[in-house]
């Protein structure tokens, strides 16, 4: 029940993906990525039932498939984050160890029918060393590639932080999750049996399904172009690093001088902070500077990224909000949308971060 119940899944949001408007690229990965689950749930349930036995031509192409998974899983990953697919001969590396399967196979594939029906029937017998092949690859490129999707994922949070002003639908939260649920149904194959491994597998592609036909366009709005400017920007940079990150883009120190002194009489008298989808491009746009000039600027004078600074701003205007006698009869939430937050949770981490206080216990001591 539950092999049909996962292939008819994974067939109706293969079906919604090919109908969802403006697809890009990550889509058609994910895409590609239900049609080999749904094939191996196919091939899983033909097993299952014992219905391949009577099209012995089907035996064997199970086989290579499960180490796929946590592969499309890291190329979804990176379409999604860097908005790049990597080029052919990289692509072809990473399916070595999925040809090596097919070819590590090759002597139960030249069988006759029949021999491939005796060695299923009799559990793999003559084919053991394969089974111990197999499950190595799975366990090792599964490691891998979950470990290396993690990593990319982490990467991707830095480095929007010198783009985004708001990053909460971005954080791809739900692709950590996605490596875990893959990691846990690996688990359940060594310790319960079919009907609870599918179960899982089933609400496993719900999962893929839910998030990954709401996943938003990460670059709509920023430009991969800034690749120039430093990712990771979290200490505040020495005399030495300011000069050279002033060298890589071009400024004196009198033009960062004058691009921050521009800057802050901007943010105080045209508080742009208050578009809560406010990005990098926007504000160099609208100051007529260049957006990598523009990110130097604040990495370097501020010693925070882009995010941090426009959230500190949103921070302070809140609380000058607050201080307004006819304000009180607002919530705090309220007033923290009005000032560029679109979410409780960014409000409340930045309140602490700059008043080392929750709102309500600031609030209660003055």
């Amino acid at each position: 029940m539950f092999f049909i119940a996962g292939f008819s899944i994974a067939c109706f949001l293969l079906f919604l993906f090919l109908f969802k408007k403006r697809k890009e690229v990550p889509d058609y990965i994910l895409a590609s990525w239900l049609v080999i689950i749904a094939l191996h749930l196919a091939l899983h349930y033909l097993r299952f039932s014992e219905l391949d036995i009577k099209h012995p031509w089907l035996l064997g192409i199970i086989l290579p498939i499960p180490v796929l998974h946590a592969l499309f899983l890291y190329f979804y990953t990176i379409t999604l984050t860097e908005n790049r697919i990597p080029r052919v001969p990289v692509i072809f590396l990473h399916f070595i160890p999925f040809f090596c399967l097919i070819g590590l196979a090759i002597p139960f594939y030249t069988l006759t029918p029949a021999e491939k029906v005796t060695v299923f029937k009799n559990q793999g017998q003559g084919f053991e060393w394969y089974s111990i092949v197999q499950l190595s690859f799975i366990l090792l490129s599964g490691a891998f590639y979950s470990l290396a999707t993690i990593l990319k994922i982490r990467t991707h949070r830095r480095k929007i932080q010198d783009y985004l002003s708001n990053t909460d639908q971005k954080m791809l939260r739900w692709l950590e999750y996605l490596v875990v649920g893959l990691g846990l149904i690996w688990l359940l194959t060594l310790f319960f049996d079919d009907t609870i491994i599918f179960g899982g597998v089933t609400v496993f592609i719900l999962f893929i399904g839910f998030f990954g036909i709401n996943q938003i366009s990460i670059f709509t709005t920023i430009s991969v172009a800034n690749s120039s400017v430093d990712p990771n920007p979290t200490s505040i940079p020495d005399s030495e690093n300011k000069k050279e990150k002033y060298l890589k883009s071009g400024l004196e120190r009198e033009q960062v001088s004058m691009i921050m002194s521009k800057l802050e009489q901007f943010m105080t008298q045209e508080k742009p902070f208050k578009e809560s989808e406010l990005t990098l491009n926007d504000l160099a746009r609208r100051m007529d500077l260049n957006p990598n000039q523009l990110s130097q600027v604040i990495n370097s004078e501020t010693g925070n990224t882009f995010y941090h600074y426009i959230n500190t701003f949103r921070i302070n205007e809140f609380l000058y909000l607050l201080s307004l006698p006819e304000n009180k009869k607002f919530t705090f939430l309220a007033l923290a949308y009005d000032c560029g937050f679109n979410s409780k949770t960014t409000f409340n981490k930045y309140f602490r971060i700059q008043t080392g206080k929750t709102p309500t216990e600031y609030f209660s001591t003055i």
